[in-house]
């Protein structure tokens, strides 16, 4: 799977030093926006900024400039989906519409985002049609422990060191409780419930009963 980016998420799990989580999961591939870089985190992430960077030097995270969008020959997607989400969007949420768009254009199945007001990326995605799976960084990390790359214990561990890092007062109770919702009890969208099911077959997993021992715990 690849991923675009949101601001958020970011120095969410940057600042638990759990971002190998996105490298480990997306194995596809991560990227951002050169606006996300060299505006948002630069305003907002300073205490993560050279973890970042250093990543990007690695190559563990891809930065698409408008240059390297125009030599894709695909700027002018970007540009259409950066004006039509500018009008579902606040102002304030243009690092979300850059995200999204850029997925959009560049063919990402996934936004990861830690925004999931009304309104925001996260809820607007699942009531759109549209191709774009957004995820919470709680998300990841359930869906990390249903396909075997993590254990109980270390999923419930890594979300509390990230919550706590972030002052975020999340309970992860509560978000497993909106994951089952939607991907089983009320989804917001059908292909949800199929994409799912096809990753319980690709994997041999239990969903339901794996969703049971780590409720124990929790």
């Amino acid at each position: 799977m690849r991923a675009s980016l949101d601001t958020n998420v970011i120095i969410h799990l940057y600042m638990a030093d759990l971002q190998g989580i996105l490298f480990d999961f997306f194995d596809e591939g991560v990227f951002i926006y050169e606006q996300i870089r060299n505006i948002e985190l630069e305003n907002h992430g300073q205490d993560v900024l050279d973890k970042v960077d250093a990543d990007i030097a690695a190559g563990k995270i891809e930065i698409y400039t408008d240059q390297k969008l125009k030599e894709q020959a695909v700027y002018k997607i970007f540009e259409r989906n950066v004006n039509e989400n500018r009008n579902l969007y606040t102002a304030g949420d243009l690092g979300e519409v850059y995200a999204i768009s850029l997925a959009q254009t560049v063919g990402a199945y996934s936004l990861v985002t830690d925004d999931t007001k009304q309104g925001g990326p996260y809820m607007s995605l699942l009531q759109f049609e549209d191709d774009i799976m957004p995820f919470t960084f709680a998300d990841v990390l359930i869906l990390r422990y249903l396909i075997g790359l993590a254990d109980e214990n270390q999923t419930v561990n890594d979300f509390n060191t990230i919550n706590s890092a972030s002052d975020l007062k999340w309970t992860f109770r509560s978000q497993v409780s909106k994951f089952i919702k939607r991907f089983f009890k009320d989804p917001y969208r059908q292909e949800d419930t199929r994409w799912i099911q096809k990753l319980a077959g690709d994997y041999g997993v239990m969903i339901k009963s794996k969703l049971a021992s780590l409720s124990k715990l929790i």
